[in-house]
């Protein structure tokens, strides 16, 4: 049976959070408060545990989560090759609506779904949600809603989506952001928004050169023999906006 806890106040949010950090300890299930909307999160390592949140959302592993993480310190435990303008945004826009595509770690024990090896990371600006990641290290967090139905706004919305496959209920009040996280992908070159979101590509562009998701990258004056191209990193699925209707606000574009 799922159970429900207040995080609005750090002083009274203790079980509440234990509980979370048992629930996922055991391969379960939580919906949290973020900066967006409320995701459902599960182990990053615990491979049994992300198809357990897909299957919660009606969600195939062609939409693999994105990871969210305390601290901005775990990049590089979690990613390589990470550009230095890609470190630059991070610190510009961590914590807050900003999620980078990197290269994952090869070493790293995890499988959250089809990410050709890519992942996406997001520090979240919400002191609940990181209350909790500093307990349970990185978490997979998606958006806290059913395929086809709107993004959670507010605890209740996710219970009556997800219902009992999830343990552990974190009740924030309503979700702050109202915007989703923007995506940029660092993992071919030329960095480029490939969802455009709560940071603007302007902010973007005072901080790094960004392209824009319809930007063509600059010509090289040089030419240069064919090359294979690894295949583009997959945009993850997590919370997002919902919506003025239609689908969840879940584009093939989402990370939270």
């Amino acid at each position: 049976m799922s159970s429900v806890h207040p995080v609005t106040d750090p002083n009274t949010w203790g079980a509440g959070i234990d509980e979370a950090v048992n629930a996922i300890s055991r391969g379960g299930l939580v919906v949290l408060p973020t900066d967006t909307v409320y995701g459902i999160g599960a182990d990053a390592f615990d491979a049994e545990a992300v198809s357990a949140l897909l299957a919660a959302k009606g969600r195939g592993r062609h939409m693999p989560p994105p990871v969210l993480v305390p601290d901005a310190r775990t990049l590089d435990g979690l990613a390589t090759d990470v550009p230095d303008d890609a470190r630059r945004l991070v610190e510009a826009f961590w914590p807050g609506g900003f999620t980078i595509i990197l290269r994952a770690q090869p070493s790293l024990a995890w499988d959250l779904g089809e990410t050709h090896g890519t992942v996406a990371l997001r520090m979240p600006d919400h002191p609940a949600a990181l209350a909790l990641l500093r307990r349970t290290g990185p978490l997979a967090v998606s958006s806290a809603n059913a395929t086809g139905r709107p993004a959670a706004l507010h605890v209740d919305d996710a219970r009556e989506q997800l219902g009992s496959a999830v343990g552990v209920y974190l009740d924030g009040g309503t979700a702050p952001g109202g915007v989703a996280s923007t995506i940029v992908d660092a993992t071919s070159g030329a960095l480029r928004v490939v969802r455009q979101g709560a940071v603007t590509l302007e902010q973007l562009r005072e901080v790094a050169p960004v392209l824009g998701p319809d930007d063509e990258p600059a010509a090289d004056p040089s030419p240069a023999p064919p090359v294979t191209r690894p295949a583009p990193a997959p945009v993850p699925d997590g919370p997002a906006v919902p919506p003025a209707s239609g689908d969840a606000g879940e584009p093939e574009a989402n990370g939270g």
